[in-house]
């Protein structure tokens, strides 16, 4: 009886170290089949491709995740290229190398520099000056005197001028499918938020002078009429806007002008047109200058 007890524990022991032994043995073999040899994890998913992932979320190679381009920051649109559109608000608009840039009164307005002095056909009584490959013709001899602009009262405004508003009486003239806006003697175009002066376009026709008008004598057989730096030429219709003449004789300068410097003589330019000072029955005058290149 005893030999039986004894047995069965012995049996009941055996089982016990059996079952110590074998469930360590069954966890190694688990984990050794969940991870590779180098002890990394193995993974029934596979990972997707970096560069598709890349392509999908907008991020480009060697960019780092979370810089993120094209993105929308303070309402500015970026787009890479050779044609970048930029819009910050400032009214700017930058395309390529293009840039224009839209701000209020800040206005670049086309003048009219038609401004082509009209040859005389007196012919000229002394040689030309001639200096740079130009020759410049005159009637009169050469006397210096500094430029002292003219301002022909509280209507008149220089070429350049902004202005918000102008006066009910302006009328409109149009020259060449171009609309101006003419009051006493200025020409105006129309800018952002208001006027801008312009020098008076060639061919517009008023019917009445300006007040202050001159009367310039242009050669034996003919006189035209000066205002602001402006000339006038009787017409059936009216007075027109006509270049000035080689030789043509004026008093006064309109602001804008600037002295110029050309070798050792000093002219005035004013728009386009070259005014030679001299002195004529004791008055400091300018005389419309011929610039012609050397053939």
């Amino acid at each position: 009886m005893k030999t039986k007890v004894i047995s069965r524990y012995i049996r009941s022991g055996l089982l016990l170290g059996l079952l110590v032994f074998m469930i360590p043995v069954s966890l190694s073999a688990q984990r050794k089949g969940e991870r590779p040899a180098g002890g990394k994890e193995r993974s029934s998913v596979s990972k997707p491709n970096s560069k598709e992932t890349g392509k999908k979320q907008g991020i480009k190679e060697n960019q780092t995740p979370g810089e993120t381009k094209g993105t929308n920051v303070n309402k500015t649109d970026v787009k890479t290229g050779n044609k970048t559109n930029v819009s910050t608000g400032n009214k700017t608009n930058v395309s390529g190398n293009t840039v224009n840039v839209d701000n209020s009164k800040n206005v670049n307005v086309n003048v009219n520099k038609s401004t082509v002095v009209v040859a005389n056909p007196r012919p000229y009584p002394r040689p030309p000056y001639s200096y740079g490959g130009h020759s410049y013709y005159a009637y009169h001899p050469y006397h210096y005197h500094p430029y002292q602009p003219y301002h022909w009262g509280p209507v008149y405004h220089p070429w350049g001028f902004f202005v918000a508003t102008i006066a009910a009486t302006a009328i409109i003239v149009s020259v060449a499918n171009q609309q101006y806006h003419y009051d006493q003697g200025v020409y105006y175009v129309s800018s952002n938020g208001g006027y801008t002066v312009v020098q008076a376009p060639v061919g517009a026709t008023i019917t009445t002078l300006p007040p202050g008008s001159q009367t310039v004598v242009v050669n034996e057989t003919t006189n035209n009429y000066y205002y602001g730096g402006t000339y006038y030429e009787k017409s059936e219709k009216g007075y027109i806007v006509v270049p000035p003449t080689a030789g043509t004789v004026v008093e006064k300068l309109p602001e804008g002008g600037k002295e110029v410097k050309i070798g050792e003589v000093t002219y005035v330019k004013v728009g386009e047109t070259y005014y030679q000072p001299i002195e004529k029955d004791g008055k400091k005058l300018y005389e419309v200058v011929d610039v012609k290149a050397d053939k």
